[in-house]
């Protein structure tokens, strides 16, 4: 019983991991030989080029995907989690002391998890334009109808989000299999009418096709590497499925259609080079073109779904790292903590999708944007897969160059390539992700000039709360909860309390949240509790980047530490500082301004860490850094 429950577990995975994990590599081959082939790259439509551009593309994914993702990359779990998050946490703890190299591997992280919001707008974008583009293949009379359909789509994928992706995604699996299913098919129809195309197995001619381009061969690979993007969701999503339902779904199912399709798609090409107009819908007869469209919109909308809720998650795991400042996250699933809704992170991801929709007219000139943020964030993982290697898992140097060298050098060419689109539009999700990591940067930096500034100002915990004990302030029940940022420091709303009320509280808790740099923390690490005087505790509360902040459930932990706390009749006491930007020290005038504007316009501490509404009092302090 336990092998079959076991199998069947593995078998959910697997089908699940199609549906989430393999919709943006999956519906590349809407728009991958159209560009490869168009009038903008100059390569010659004959059996030849085709024939040496299926083999790059079937390589490059047996290389990229399988080598570099599947066999390796998956290797590098942070405690179960993948993505660019929990891959610069792993580089950055196995640089262990050495400051500069671990300040220069999270600032690679952050720039590649900046980068990640920039595929977030162009894949939703770049994969439903593409599909409602069959509709010209229909009829051309249908055209003008192409952009105001696409921006339709969006939109209500968007306007559905807040109710939650659990009921949907159980669609996800079997609708992608289905597009798997049919790529396969319409794949083999081709090849067996032109089975020419077959020679794209061999790797010789797919080197030769290179070669023989010179200089032209960085254009083609610019156009080719649309084949790989998504490859990074293999990883991304780990910590979702597991690493086994992952690989098994790339090699029992996705690899095969996607290479049949490519060399389908080759051989229609061999045959009848007018089909270039869209070679992917010309694949299917003319009386299967509308189902076809009807399928290849929910595969897009399956593959733009997975992207959005990675910016969620990618969100929430940077605002717990201290890289953003709190947003309102809704937990759209009352069994997985990981289905969230971010509404302000949704509005702002949905203007930026239809502005380059609406921007860049069509996928053609939208897949000279796509590609550059991918390729740049690949070389990023290659670079942090490195340091694992070599510091975290402990091989010898020679092992670790070996293991990334060849990916580094692939990596390198795409990158190359993809730039040479920079002024065609490339620009677009690199301003993207710079704009995001300056955000970033500025908000952890402003973070620490805070905690400074408060530092110096506020007087120093242990002797003030020391002396309190002895003196003969009028105590009242309940317990006071006091939420800070410097556990070493009185915090701003003691000291008013005092002040105005001139009460304090019989139990005092000085409560500090720790984000760390590991997905997850257990129960049993989460709560410190230090009695410091009669009457008072500092209590840490620890967290990882994946976990769920809820303040309350864990100060019921505090019990088993030696404090037990009765919540109802608790208070929670919150400090709000107003930024009060100065010339002088710290950061650039502009930089302090930015900080300023988004500490006031950042989500409710309350909110973000679950406090009830009726028991807490927040106290607004100016502060200047």
């Amino acid at each position: 019983m336990r092998k079959t429950s076991s199998r069947e577990s593995l078998g959910a995975l697997t089908l699940g991991a199609m549906g989430v994990v393999y919709g943006d590599i999956g519906t590349s081959p809407l728009y991958t030989m159209k560009e490869v082939f168009s009038p903008a790259t100059g390569i010659p439509l004959d059996a030849t080029h085709l024939i040496g551009a299926v083999s790059v593309i079937f390589w490059g994914l047996m290389a990229i995907v399988t080598l570099k993702y599947v066999l390796l990359i998956l290797r590098a779990d942070n405690r179960g989690e993948g993505g660019i998050m929990a891959l610069t946490a792993l580089a950055a703890k196995a640089a262990g002391s050495t400051p500069q190299k671990r300040v220069i591997l999270l600032l690679l992280g952050v720039f590649g998890a900046a980068l990640f919001y920039g595929d977030s707008v162009i894949t939703p974008a770049i994969s439903v334009l593409s599909a409602v583009e069959g509709l010209e293949v229909v009829t051309p009379a249908l055209k003008p109808y192409v952009l105001p359909i696409c921006a339709a789509v969006l939109a209500g994928l968007f306007a559905v989000q807040r109710f939650g992706t659990g009921l949907v995604g159980k669609l996800f699996g079997p609708i992608i299999v289905l597009w798997f299913g049919v790529l396969t098919v319409t794949g083999l129809v081709e090849i067996a009418q032109q089975p020419a195309i077959l020679a794209a197995l061999n790797p010789l001619n797919g080197l030769a096709f290179l070669s023989a381009q010179g200089a032209h061969m960085f254009v083609a690979v610019g156009a080719i590497v649309l084949a790989f993007t998504g490859a990074e969701a293999l990883y991304a999503d780990m910590g979702h499925f597991g690493k086994r339902p992952i690989q098994w779904a790339w090699g029992g199912l996705v690899l095969p259609a996607l290479a049949i399709n490519y060399m389908g798609q080759g051989a229609l090409l061999m045959r009848d080079p007018s089909a270039l107009a869209n070679p992917f819908y010309r694949l299917f007869p003319e009386a299967w073109l509308i189902p076809a469209v009807v399928l290849a919109t929910f595969a897009t909308v399956i593959a733009s779904q997975a992207v959005i809720s990675g910016a969620y998650s990618m969100t929430k795991q940077a605002v717990q790292l201290g890289l953003l400042p709190r947003m309102a996250v809704h937990y759209t699933s009352a069994k997985e903590a990981g289905q969230i809704y971010m509404p302000e992170v949704n509005w702002l991801l949905l203007a930026a999708v239809l502005l380059a929709v609406v921007g860049f007219g069509s996928s053609s000139a939208m897949a000279a944007a796509y590609g550059i943020a991918v390729t740049v964030t690949m070389l990023i993982t290659t670079l942090l897969t490195f340091f694992v290697i070599r510091s975290g898992w402990k091989y010898p140097l020679p092992v670790a160059i070996a293991a990334t060298a060849v990916f580094l050098a692939l990596d390198l060419l795409l990158v190359v390539s993809c730039s040479i689109k920079f002024f065609q539009g490339g620009w677009f999700p690199l301003v993207l992700g710079l704009a995001l990591f300056i955000i970033m940067a500025t908000w952890r930096r402003g973070r620490e000039l805070l905690i400074e500034s408060i530092r110096q100002d506020d007087p120093e915990l242990m002797p003030f709360i020391t002396g309190l004990s002895a003196d003969t302030v009028h105590r009242v029940s309940r317990t006071a909860v006091y939420a800070v940022a410097n556990p070493g420091t009185v915090p701003q709303a003691l000291m008013h309390n005092l002040k105005h009320n001139q009460v304090l509280h019989e139990r005092n808790v000085i409560l500090t949240v720790v984000f760390h740099d590991v997905p997850w923390i257990p129960f049993e690490e989460r709560v410190e509790v230090q009695p410091l005087v009669p009457g008072f505790w500092r209590v840490q509360v620890n967290y990882g980047f994946k976990n769920t902040p809820d303040i309350p459930n864990a100060l019921e932990l505090c019990k088993a530490k030696g404090l037990p706390i009765n919540l109802f009749e608790t208070s929670y006491f919150l400090s709000r500082e107003i930024i009060v930007p100065t010339k002088g020290t710290g950061m650039a005038h502009w930089r302090e301004a930015l900080f300023a504007l988004m500490s006031r316009n950042s989500g409710s501490v309350a909110g973000f860490f679950r406090l009830p509404n009726n028991c807490v009092v927040e106290l607004g302090t100016r502060v200047q850094i």
